[in-house]
């Protein structure tokens, strides 16, 4: 073990603060709203605020104008179960729709979005295929055997030919060899001449209309390996005789948490120095969040999402169009245009950055065992799926006064941070306050967080935490019944007026994006 010397966990409060727009600001500074919805509504509770989607599509349009490019981005509706954000995208955006369930097709039709701005992906059943079909959304073809089936049933129903995109998987590069990592979807590129002749047999019934990729990958590099062997895939195409014209660059671009880089690095060296013993453990049992020290050598790798992230969204489709192709030279985005492809996208938690959170009511705070103080809510680890995703971020204290608690959740530009602003706080009521944070289940694993998390002073039974940003998977994508505990209801906001107005609310699935005069 180092000589350096041990310091207490209070020394230093390691926050992770929340990146917040304005419009998730301006609710969390709504306290009694919130407050008076959970007193109604119960604990959990998820929020999700729809308008939000409107600015995170507008950023995926400007880039697609910046580069000169026509296409549309098809919302990957598995990152939300929110029937609010989905119909407020199919009224209020020119976004489409990736449905990869018989489920979330039925429910992108019922909530508005007409066949033409619908993508069917994902593996398909029978019946998920038959509606595809008879709907006339474009398919995205996962290998031969889907096309053989969709040709089958266009046929047998006298449908008119489908649509359908060929998903590819196994790109490399010619001359220094880089590969794209291996995915159980797609039809790998070298059998794309087997592929085509098949789809030669099958021209009175599919139309293919395109190529992509859909990689669980935040690499560019892979990235643009995939896209330059979409677009010789395209020419492919051409030669045989089709017509294709859009390029699928999938999903995976990802949402930045955080609104400090220093503290996230801060963070992240300290966990390491954990591991080491070079400093008291940050998290329940010495989790180490897949490192681990072997003989005094530290082993593994942080098995975490990318919390604070650059380029995230918008940016990051930016970054990689502006990518020189890997053998072709120009950038991705003048290759597209050259080769006259829309670009498809199908972010998921990208397009619902913003656009929810989740709160808990605090039940119980416990000072009375060795360690951090914990504090126990009513809600559990799924309804708050952060830890599954891999995402470290600090909830907000709201207190039953209506206010967020302390300065230290202050995400404004300027704000210092690393400096512990809280006025009241800690043990004892003085300044910030390390606290484990446990779930409702009678499990020992049902913590809400493994980490020790750091709040401007110490919670107290009534006071609600309002984890941020949680509509792209982390509210209700592993939420279940366990021990018969309902999982969280949802809700959608609105804003009545200007900042610091009242706000309006509807259950989720009550939520129309239409007003009494249509608009």
């Amino acid at each position: 073990m180092s000589d350096a010397p041990l310091y207490d966990v209070y020394d230093a409060p390691l926050y992770l603060e929340p990146r917040l727009t304005t419009g998730p600001a301006s609710l969390l500074r709504s306290g009694p709203f919130l407050h008076g919805l959970v007193d109604a509504l119960g604990s959990p509770l998820g929020v999700v605020l729809p308008a939000e989607t409107e600015h995170n599509t507008a950023g995926f349009e400007a880039v697609l104008r910046r580069h000169h490019l026509s296409g549309r981005i098809f919302f990957a509706h598995k990152a939300t179960g929110s029937s609010a954000l989905v119909r407020h995208l199919a009224a209020h955006t020119g976004a489409g729709l990736d449905a990869a369930s018989l489920q979330e097709l039925q429910h992108a039709l019922g909530a508005g979005f007409t066949p033409d701005r619908i993508m069917a992906t994902g593996p398909k059943d029978p019946a998920f295929l038959w509606l595809a079909a008879r709907t006339g959304v474009t398919v995205n073809a996962d290998g031969p055997g889907e096309l053989e089936r969709a040709a089958r049933l266009v046929r047998s129903y006298g449908l008119p030919r489908l649509r359908v995109l060929l998903r590819l998987s196994g790109f490399e590069t010619a001359g220094p060899r880089t590969l794209s990592r291996s995915s159980r979807f797609g039809t790998a590129v070298k059998a794309l001449g087997p592929l085509l002749d098949l789809l030669d047999a099958l021209r009175d019934a599919v139309e293919p209309v395109g190529v992509g990729y859909h990689l669980d990958t935040t690499s560019t590099d892979e990235k643009a390996t995939a896209l330059e062997g979409c677009l010789r895939a395209v020419e492919e195409l051409r030669l045989r005789g089709f017509t294709p014209r859009a390029v699928d660059v999938g999903g995976g671009f990802g949402v930045s948490y955080l609104a400090h880089a220093a503290q996230w690095e801060r963070y992240t060296t300290a966990l390491t120095e954990a591991a080491l013993g070079r400093r008291p453990p940050l998290t329940w049992g010495g989790h180490g969040y897949g490192l681990r020290v072997e003989h005094g050598t530290l082993r593994g790798a942080l098995a975490l999402y990318p919390a604070y992230r650059p380029a995230a969204g918008p940016a990051y489709l930016d970054e990689l169009l502006s990518r020189p192709a890997p053998t072709l030279g120009r950038t991705l985005g003048t290759l597209l245009l050259e080769s006259l492809c829309d670009l498809y996208a199908e972010p998921g938690r990208a397009l619902v950055d913003q656009c929810g959170l989740t709160l808990g009511r605090v039940l119980e705070v416990r000072t009375d065992a060795e360690g951090p103080p914990r504090v126990r809510l009513a809600l559990n680890a799924g309804d708050v799926g952060l830890e599954d995703h891999g995402v470290l971020v600090d909830p907000v204290l709201v207190g039953r006064d209506g206010t967020p608690a302390g300065a230290s959740q202050d995400t404004s530009a300027g704000a210092s941070p690393d400096a512990p602003t809280g006025t009241s706080g800690g043990a004892g009521g003085r300044g910030p306050v390390g606290v484990h944070l446990m779930g409702s289940l009678c499990l020992e694993a049902d913590l809400i967080t493994r980490r020790t998390v750091f709040l401007p002073r110490l919670p107290r039974a009534g006071d609600l935490l309002a984890f941020p940003n949680t509509a792209g998977y982390c509210m209700d994508f592993t939420a279940t019944r366990a021990q018969r505990q309902p999982p969280a209801r949802k809700v959608a906001v609105r804003a009545a007026g200007e900042e610091g107005g009242a706000w309006r609310w509807c259950l989720d699935e009550e939520y129309w994006p239409v007003t009494e005069t249509g608009g």
